[in-house]
């Protein structure tokens, strides 16, 4: 297997996360965009199937540990660094069929990838689960803020944060992305003391990760923002940049999604 010396640690690290929407289906997309980004380690969600392409990107110099489940969710991680693997389900829902959570130590950071439930119908069983869902997400990170443990945590959260996050705050009140209760748990997860890796940096609106393949959302970026990264304070002193790659997205046969980045700093030296 390539890929780099385990301890080696460059100057910085560079952590992408994509929903993909089918890795089979965008696997050819996901292979382009490794080698024109070149990220340290790169989180996918929604797999949609129990087979997973490791030798693909054992070829590219990726190690790679994943959460499969027939047809549907999934979670990944790719890495150029030894994957320390901590936990292939969110403590708490150890009986949750659903391929959701995936927890490892990387490098000397515990990197966390999720793909959150939806939660709609909201007056279905799933809202409930979702909360439900984002409420032992909200204790795993307690719990790792309480032990002063480094994270960064990616993916798609499924939840829209504020009004700014969408094109049209009318069109997604009352949707489960955009319900107050799934939002005060998202911020929550921030009084905690992690940040929103991308407010950091960018503090205005119109800057999305999700655009619907109906009614032209696309071209029109009617788009809402629900792929974040949030950083635990050690590590959000050494962020550099987080930004949003939307050329994933016009591509031919796109995940509706598009990878967010996270460039990190490697830590100060003692002495």
């Amino acid at each position: 297997m390539r890929g780099l010396i385990p301890g080696h640690m460059s100057q910085t690290m560079k952590i992408a996360s994509w929903n993909v929407n089918s890795i089979k289906a965008r696997l050819d997309h996901v292979k382009a965009w490794l080698d024109s980004q070149k990220p340290d380690i790169l989180l996918l969600q929604e797999l949609k199937g129990l087979d997973f392409p490791y030798d693909v990107f054992d070829a590219m110099g990726y190690r790679c540990a994943a959460v499969t489940q027939k047809a549907y969710n999934g979670v990944a991680i790719l890495s150029r660094h030894e994957i320390g693997l901590i936990h292939e389900k969110l403590p708490g829902m150890d009986h949750d069929e659903q391929a959701r959570y995936i927890e490892a130590d990387i490098n000397n950071v515990r990197v966390i990838g999720i793909y959150a439930p939806n939660g709609n119908p909201v007056d279905s069983e799933k809202f409930p689960y979702k909360l439900t869902w984002l409420e032992h997400l909200k204790n795993r990170l307690a719990a790792l803020r309480a032990d002063r443990v480094p994270v960064v945590i990616g993916g798609d959260f499924n939840i829209i944060p504020d009004d700014h996050d969408c094109h049209d705050p009318q069109v997604w009140a009352g949707d489960a992305l955009f319900r107050p209760e799934s939002r005060r748990l998202y911020r929550a997860m921030l009084n905690l003391g992690y940040s929103d890796a991308f407010r950091v940096r960018t503090q205005n609106g119109g800057h999305y990760t999700f655009w619907d393949y109906q009614g032209g959302a696309w071209p029109a970026n009617k788009g809402i923002r629900i792929d974040h990264f949030l950083l635990s304070p050690c590590i959000a002193d050494r962020l550099q940049s987080c930004t949003i790659d939307k050329e994933p997205r016009g591509l031919e046969k796109a995940s509706d999604h598009t990878p967010i980045i996270v460039t990190i700093a490697a830590p100060a030296k003692e002495g």
